[in-house]
């Protein structure tokens, strides 16, 4: 195999891999001897059948298709491996060229690393919200969440998140954007077919175009994306944790057996979760 890798400044990455032809030749021999051990061929019996007359009987598109199935999982995992990096999302794979019989086959993976996060002065900005929650009114005792009004008043989620975006610096990779962004949309879609709408109607009934849309929820997206990866890098640098006791104890307060037994089958999602959580709480303490 010969892989080579190209970076871009957001974190896009895009593998460039070469399958000997050594190799293709012998996947496709594997694979019609799986298609042999399961072909049913008149006069043969299931699996008997030779492996010429199985080779006849499949279409060379099935076998394509089954052949590019073992190879590009195979050896996107060596050049990962080979380059040293650390995908944060699945990869989508190009073909190139038409895969002809007895030459190289080569693809392409794009993929994406977790882009560089610079808090900046995020805390000096978080603590000029914060700071309206504990005004300390004279004569009345010291309260972390007393204001003038003697009532308290509560720091605004929107408004930590808002702050976050505008301080914190990082870009979000292409194909991670782009995979969000078509998350949103299609979520959005069933949404409308549900309401009993095709899209050229919502689009009509709310003045939008096709390219606003998708422009709409590609702005959702990166924020949705800026804040996650915000929020994981003030927990890292703030040392915030989650342990098994946290996230038995959120089980436990499960409604139903069933809802336990989802919260059993994720205990990571679950702990990424509670993280989160605790995250958000340390910024309205600051």
């Amino acid at each position: 195999m010969i892989s080579t890798i190209t970076r871009l400044e957001d974190g896009t990455i895009t593998l460039h891999i070469t399958v000997p032809k050594s190799e293709v030749k012998k996947t496709e021999d594997e694979v019609i001897e799986e298609f042999a051990k399961n072909a049913k061929i008149p006069g043969f019996r299931k699996g008997k059948a030779p492996k010429k007359i199985v080779e006849t009987n499949v279409s060379k598109a099935n076998i394509r298709e089954e052949v590019l199935r073992h190879l590009l999982p195979k050896f996107y995992i060596q050049a990962v491996q080979e380059h040293k990096i650390r995908p944060m999302m699945d990869p989508r794979i190009h073909v190139k060229g038409d895969l002809k019989e007895g030459e190289d086959w080569e693809f392409e993976a794009s993929t994406a690393e977790a882009p560089e996060v610079n808090l900046g002065t995020y805390k000096e900005a978080i603590k000029q919200v914060t700071a309206k929650s504990k005004i300390i009114v004279p004569g009345k005792p010291a309260s972390p969440n007393a204001s003038q009004g003697g009532e308290p008043e509560q720091v605004k989620f929107d408004d930590i998140v808002k702050v976050l975006l505008d301080t914190v610096t990082l870009k979000i990779p292409a194909p991670l954007l782009d995979r969000e962004t078509d998350r949103l949309l299609a979520q959005s879609l069933d949404e409308i077919k549900k309401l009993g709408l095709s899209l050229d109607q919502y689009l009509s009934s709310t003045g939008k175009t096709a390219e606003g849309l998708r422009l709409e929820y590609q702005k959702r997206a990166e924020n949705d994306l800026k804040l996650e990866l915000i929020l994981q890098k003030v927990a890292e640098s703030e040392k915030i944790t989650v342990d098994d006791a946290e996230i038995s104890s959120t089980i436990a307060k499960a409604k139903t057996p069933e809802e336990k037994k989802g919260l059993e089958a994720n205990r990571y999602l679950l702990a990424s979760i509670i993280r989160q959580q605790k995250t958000l709480d340390f910024l309205k303490s600051l």
